[in-house]
């Protein structure tokens, strides 16, 4: 029988803590719905008693809305020794699970408090009886507690001893300020479940070293019941451990374990935290990163055709996502191919080569190539193919000021000979073809007559995206097009004309 690990989510309570960050009454209730119903998280936990009449109506929104789905005991809510007062708030607020805030550092106690044990220890008991007789669910944080293990252990077992005592469901061990390395993690907790196995313990991690994950790995590994996890690892300083990943390692590392996760809805989940929170995913982040299941080295695309050489068990399908193959100067003719392949389209080995080069070359200019970009990429290569390059657009200067003529000046080589001309126009593009009429009127030639100028970038693409000009031309009554394609739009259509004057 696997053991059964509770997940609790704080994005709603410890994530706000990030700097900047405050959901509203309706995204804070949006969030809890898609955190209980979609990710299938076991508990959330959604605010903090007495922070602001928001987070109250809040907190009133998602409970009762919880209270219909019977969900109500999973939501969760940070209390205070108080009095009362923060039971108070939560009873206005529909709440009935309360995470008490206590302090389980003796350094914490005496210097932040300035209270013995004894006098904490009382106040406690008066808040858990109060909340008992109010039909509050008690959980309690030991705020400080991996700084109390280190330094003050025989006050935080005689804590646990006084809790044993009480109506307490769960003991939450927050590692406050990330201090603790993995083997700290196994250690403490391993010694504290032996001595109180009648007691639930949850971990509580932060991630102030970078080892959020691997001290969950050991707190579960040491016998813990539940951990606390935040959507994109979002909380104070560096923030909390981080749910994808976490949900990750504990499925494929650790077998003992069962959790009710859905892998699937992570990425969804953890996009729409970003769009609540203005906190963009870096793209190298596990599991959620855009970048994370992108293969870019053309010899990693090669190897995934010959056997899934490089796949592992973190398939891109668990989370919601598919694999995808970067187009750059990295990319080689595997990369290409699995791209093709998902537009339907196919290339013979000299046209396949040629495409390869052309994208090496633009990604020494542009880092990003999109899988959108081929078809243009492919039709201006292959058109290219069409003519013997005989005049060279060598080298030009557009300008373009406000109250002033745009203007070009360019230097154009025609049979080996190189001709400069200077030109204004109604545009940076009219200004270039002004200027390249009084080259080839000197040379006693015509150019053709423009009769459309079509402008194309990929569907959904940025504005750095890969610009395509097809450019229709018209001489001794036949039409002819040409393709240019770049980044920029005047660019592009410099190239789609430079095309023309080798056609012509």
């Amino acid at each position: 029988m696997k053991r059964k690990l509770e997940i609790m989510d704080t994005t709603l309570r410890d994530g706000e803590q990030t700097s900047g960050v405050s959901f509203s009454a309706s995204e804070k209730l949006t969030l809890a719905k898609l955190l209980l119903d979609e990710l299938k998280v076991d508990r959330i936990e959604v605010a903090s008693a007495r922070v602001s009449d928001g987070e109250l109506e809040a907190v009133q929104k998602i409970t009762e809305w919880a209270a219909t789905k019977g969900y109500l005991e999973r939501v969760e809510v940070l209390t205070f020794v108080d009095g009362g007062i923060s039971l108070d708030w939560m009873q206005k607020s529909g709440a009935i699970s309360q995470n008490l805030l206590t302090k389980g550092s003796l350094n914490h106690l005496e210097h932040q408090l300035k209270k013995t044990p004894k006098q904490h220890f009382s106040e406690i008991s008066e808040i858990f009886k109060n909340a008992s007789e109010r039909g509050i669910i008690n959980n309690i944080y030991l705020e400080d507690w991996s700084n109390g293990m280190r330094n003050s252990k025989a006050y935080v077992f005689k804590f646990l001893e006084f809790l044993s005592t009480q109506p307490v469901k769960r003991i939450l061990l927050p590692d406050t300020l990330g201090i603790l390395t993995h083997t700290e993690t196994y250690a403490y907790i391993s010694e504290i479940v032996q001595k109180f196995p009648d007691l639930h313990f949850d971990f509580h991690g932060h991630n102030d070293y970078d080892l959020g994950v691997a001290n969950i790995m050991e707190a579960v590994k040491a016998g813990c019941h539940g951990l606390h996890l935040t959507v994109n690892g979002m909380g104070e300083r560096a923030g909390n451990a981080p749910m994808a990943s976490a949900v990750a390692v504990i499925n494929d590392f650790l077998p003992e374990v069962e959790i009710n996760v859905n892998e699937t809805s992570l990425f969804k989940v953890s996009k729409l935290v970003s769009a609540f929170t203005g906190f963009t995913i870096p793209a190298n982040k596990p599991i959620v990163g855009d970048n994370v299941f992108t293969q870019t080295a053309g010899i990693h695309a090669d190897g995934d055709s010959k056997k899934n050489l490089y796949f592992s068990d973190l398939m891109p399908e668990r989370f919601g996502r598919k694999r995808k193959y970067a187009l750059g100067k990295m990319s080689g003719k595997a990369n290409i191919q699995k791209n093709l392949q998902e537009l339907g389209l196919t290339l013979n080995d000299d046209e396949l080569k040629k495409v390869t080069a052309r994208i090496i070359e633009l990604g020494d200019k542009k880092e990003r190539v999109t899988k959108d970009d081929l078809p243009f990429i492919i039709s201006d290569v292959l058109d290219t193919s069409d003519y013997k390059q005989k005049v060279f657009v060598k080298s030009y200067v557009l300008t373009h000021a406000k109250g002033l003529m745009p203007s070009t000046t360019l230097s154009v080589e025609v049979d080996g000979k190189v001709y400069e001309a200077h030109a204004q126009g109604d545009g940076q593009y009219d200004a270039f073809m002004n200027a390249l009429k009084k080259v080839y009127i000197a040379k006693n030639k015509t150019l053709p007559k423009l009769t459309d100028y079509a402008v194309r970038i990929p569907p959904g693409s940025t504005s750095d995206a890969l610009c395509e000009t097809v450019i229709t031309w018209e001489m001794d009554g036949k039409e002819f097009t040409s393709r240019g394609l770049d980044s920029d739009q005047t660019v592009s259509a410099i190239k789609a004309t430079e095309k023309m004057l080798n056609i012509i």
